[in-house]
């Protein structure tokens, strides 16, 4: 056993692996989504394939890049060598959507692997019906693009990969900045041959244990929906998120039994995904100083019914579950958490990732919209920042304008859309795009119907509000549905405003 000291040293050195290996995949990305917004993650694994370290990155990512590790090593680790990788994005084995890509690269030393450096990032098209492969009204995977097994990275595979994409070229340079990320994450974790890695893992499970074993035994319940699952009408309907927490001891059981099964529609979460938010919350909720390692997970247990929406199975489309669903997941599992550690825990944040997908001749356009943090003991919620499932920025003005023939008409913080409360939520944004050449956008977001909740009397934060302005014209504004296609024609307008964060606290 190493001591204190040098254990925690060695776990800086391995996150700081992972910080640098996103620092070069986003500073060598074409995408303003990757460069600007930084919509990717990394991670190191050990040998078996089990969490090291991540950086803090996205957590909807790194919660769930382990179940793809684990898809890539039980398909091809046997088959790579020093220099390959395995690239695979299919959300039944171990993906998200198909929007996110991981590559994952066996470290060698001696002949043998000593661990793994993996990254993930959101390529912001892979064909599919629809600009930005998350299109609102899919009903089957297939619709959302391309979908790649486990399988070693070739150039053969690029080119299938890039040959998808409505923007090629930029898919081209993405994969490439990812292959770089991975180069470097396994020299530098070659350096290290022969480290204690076991420890850094096991480390993590003592904190989790003795976190848990403080709290107390007993069962808490919660639930919440999702307001719709896709744009039809017979898709506008909720679909409840149900979940039990049930502690014993120095472990913890998340059942989600009694949730609605998955639908017609995007909005279905596979597995991993629910996975991310469950770990997302925890940590948040007792020690998030505790190591984000896969040996903080061996205690926790989690239930979700197959065939679910919180664990879709084939053909169900998902491209929604990772950026709704799991924003969903992680109200309800802080919800039942804040039952147990109300000091701990604030009222609900917007709650969705308010998704803006727009695509015109040869370019398309992805971006997240942040809103309200929720109040929380001691401290009012911030304003206009990304929450819980996700933690990208949004895209400056000047990159979004030199990139795109769009112009940002408005862009500022909602104000008054916070819950009220002894401690208020923090409020959305405002924002606005005015389209130069033809273009069609996609939408894909939640709490326009059911509000960010409040706690401990707290009042609930506004609802979410997207509208079109047909040449910019105020007086012709249409309200949007949570979740549409539609085609903008010069001058005309797209104004989103999202939600605010509940109140804590009696006002």
């Amino acid at each position: 056993m190493i001591d204190a000291a040098d254990l925690q040293v060695l776990n800086s050195r391995l996150t700081g692996i992972a910080e640098e290996m996103g620092a070069v995949l986003r500073r060598a990305a074409f995408s303003p989504n990757i460069k600007e917004r930084a919509d990717c993650s990394a991670a190191l694994f050990t040998a078996d394939g089990e969490l090291l370290v991540q950086a803090e990155h996205i957590p909807v990512h790194l919660g769930s890049m382990p179940a793809a590790v684990r898809a890539a090593i039980d398909a091809c680790g046997q088959a790579v060598g020093p220099g390959d990788q395995i690239v695979l994005n299919d959300p039944y084995a171990g993906g998200t959507h198909l929007n996110d890509v991981t590559l994952v690269a066996p470290c060698f030393v001696d002949g043998r692997i000593v661990g793994w450096a993996a990254n993930r990032a959101h390529h912001a098209d892979l064909g599919g019906m629809t600009p930005g492969s998350m299109p609102p009204d899919a009903v089957h995977i297939a619709q959302e693009g391309l979908r790649i097994p486990p399988v070693v990275l070739s150039d053969g595979i690029v080119e299938v990969l890039v040959a998808s994409s409505r923007t090629p070229e930029e898919r081209r340079g993405d994969l490439d900045a990812q292959v770089g990320a991975n180069r470097l994450g396994v020299a530098r974790l070659a350096e290290l041959a022969g480290a204690p890695f076991d420890q850094v893992v096991d480390y993590g499970e003592r904190r989790m244990r003795a976190v848990l074993a403080a709290l107390p035994d007993g069962r808490w319940r919660a639930d919440d929906v999702l307001d719709s699952t896709g744009p039809r009408p017979d898709q506008q309907h909720s679909a409840r998120i149900a979940l039990e927490i049930v502690v014993r001891g120095d472990a913890v059981t998340f059942d989600f039994t009694g949730t609605d099964d998955q639908r017609s529609g995007p909005v279905n979460a596979v597995e991993a995904v629910t996975v991310s938010a469950v770990a997302f919350a925890l940590r948040t909720a007792t020690d998030p100083t505790i190591p984000a390692n896969g040996g903080a997970l061996r205690p926790v247990r989690v239930i979700a019914p197959p065939g679910s929406i919180v664990a879709a199975r084939f053909p169900a489309a998902v491209g929604a579950g990772n950026v709704e669903v799991s924003q969903r997941v992680a109200d309800v599992c802080l919800r039942a958490l804040a039952e147990i550690v109300p000091d701990r825990v604030g009222a609900a944040s917007q709650g969705t990732m308010n998704n803006v997908l727009v695509g015109g001749e040869g370019w398309v356009f992805y971006e997240t919209v942040g809103g309200g943090q929720g109040g929380r003991p001691g401290r009012a919620g911030m304003s206009a920042v990304h929450t819980n499932m996700t933690n990208t920025r949004d895209t400056p003005v000047e990159a979004f304008e030199r990139a795109y023939p769009m112009r940002v008409r408005r862009y500022t913080i909602r104000t008054g859309s916070g819950g009220a409360g002894r401690f208020a939520g923090g409020d959305g944004i405002e924002r606005e795009l005015e389209a130069i050449e033809p273009v069609t956008v996609s939408l894909i977001s939640e709490r326009r119907v059911s509000a960010p909740w409040g706690l401990a009397g707290g009042e609930p934060g506004a609802v979410g509000e997207n509208w079109l302005l047909p040449g910019g014209d105020e007086h012709r504004a249409e309200r949007l549905g949570d979740k549409v296609t539609i085609t903008l024609q010069p001058g005309d307008v797209l104004r989103l405003r999202t939600p605010g964060g509940g109140g804590w606290g009696v006002p």
